[in-house]
């Protein structure tokens, strides 16, 4: 696969699976309080998965799967948890237009499961944190972004190893301001994920002591010159283009028009709802020096090749260094807690990888904890620091810039680190 394939498969995942959750009024999450759970495991952790291995999205699961297996045959290897060789059974989670899920996680359930890893879409996120609440089951999605999710009652029982959709924001901002920029306009969706990004937008910009010029909303009935002529105006040092792929044809234009009203590439931000291959849509060099960030980590050549190892026809690795990170979080903090259950996992999650003793690895972290209390387990997909909302507050997004092909390639990472 080449490197622009890869960015495509990427870019294609982001896209599908940001278009999966149902976007809904955003209420201010509140912590779940610190409590004493009793351990109740039986003394075997047993992982259940809810992938799509059907649907719109299936071309992303094997990938999931297969880090699943080398994650947990690394831990066994290690001596497992709590002395016993980690379990997993394999389910199909489906995508959101279909009812997969709830059989699915009713099926591991009945088989004594005590985490869930899974599942790759925000919406099914969604359905599935009050049925594991019931259950006494913890879930950790490595794909799930969409701040909606963060919300979902009851909390203390979801955690997600890849960075929220609105944490693009803070990270975006901090790039801008360390660049020197003073101002900037934004641009995105009249929903409830356009208006999560631009609250975020707001708090870093007030942070760095930056001005909002304008804010800008896209839909199917804009009238892009209009708005180009609007955002321009201003003299913005940057824009930032936080709308989405269904408005593909709407960006496009946009994208034109600003460039003829003289703010072109170099002062553009895409997020990962729109980072894309343009070089079939954009006129040649509009694009050119445009920055845009995907979540999700690179997966090292290392993982790629024990990856293959387990799954030789993988041609895409999209999520698989955040799924090796949920498995090997969750049976931490099964070790933290001496407990498999899953109420005690939610419960010592943040504690897996928090101020601590960095450990890079199941086995490294056994031998950190045999002399020293806490530990701090950086991942696959680079540092992982949680909150009690179950959100990375210390994590990475992939740094695109756009050729003079209006094609994004990976250039660095930028942190989603509150400063």
């Amino acid at each position: 696969m080449t490197r622009f394939a890869a960015i495509a498969v990427s870019v294609a995942a982001a896209i599908v699976l940001a278009g999966c959750a149902t976007p809904r009024p955003l209420p201010t999450p509140t912590p779940t309080a610190s409590q004493t759970v009793a351990p109740s495991g039986d003394g075997v952790l047993r992982i259940g998965t809810l992938f799509p291995m059907s649907g719109d999205v299936s071309f992303i699961g094997p990938a999931m799967v297969a880090a699943v297996e080398v994650a947990v045959r690394d831990i066994n290897e290690a001596g497992g948890v709590l002395d016993q060789p980690v379990e997993v059974l394999y389910r199909d989670s489906g995508d959101a237009s279909q009812d997969r899920l709830e059989s699915a996680f009713a099926d591991l359930v009945d088989r004594g499961i005590d985490v869930v890893i899974g599942p790759a879409t925000s919406a099914l996120a969604e359905r599935l944190i009050p049925l594991a609440a019931d259950a006494g089951v913890a879930v950790i999605s490595p794909a799930a972004t969409y701040p909606t999710v963060r919300a979902a009652e009851p909390q203390g029982f979801f955690y997600r190893t890849i960075p929220a959709y609105d944490q693009q924001a803070g990270a975006i901002v901090r790039a801008l301001a360390d660049q020197g920029d003073e101002s900037v306009a934004l641009v995105t969706t009249g929903d409830a994920l356009g208006f999560s990004f631009e609250l975020a937008v707001r708090a870093a910009l007030q942070q760095e002591g930056m001005r909002l010029l304008s804010i800008e909303q896209l839909d199917a009935g804009t009238n892009v010159d209009r708005l180009a002529f609007s955002l321009a105006g201003g003299e913005p040092d940057a824009v930032i283009l936080a709308t989405g792929m269904p408005l593909v044809t709407q960006n496009h234009a946009l994208i034109a028009a600003l460039a003829a009203r003289g703010v072109r590439g170099d002062r553009l931000w895409l997020t990962a709802q729109n980072l894309a291959d343009y070089s079939a849509s954009v006129e040649a060099g509009l694009l050119e020096g445009a920055n845009g960030v995907l979540e999700g980590a690179v997966a090292s050549d290392e993982l790629v090749i024990r990856l293959r190892q387990s799954d030789p026809a993988l041609l895409s690795f999209r999520y698989a260094p955040e799924t090796y990170d949920a498995v090997v979080l969750a049976a931490l903090a099964a070790v933290l807690a001496d407990d498999d259950s899953g109420r005690s996992i939610a419960r010592f999650m943040p504690q897996a990888a928090a101020q601590g003793v960095s450990c890079s690895s199941f086995g490294e972290c056994l031998e950190v904890l045999s002399t020293q209390p806490a530990i701090d387990y950086q991942g696959q997909s680079g540092p992982l620091t949680l909150d009690d909302v179950g959100d990375i507050v210390d994590g990475e997004l992939g740094l695109y810039q756009y050729t003079p092909q209006s094609r994004p390639e990976r250039v660095g990472t930028l942190s989603i680190a509150v400063r």
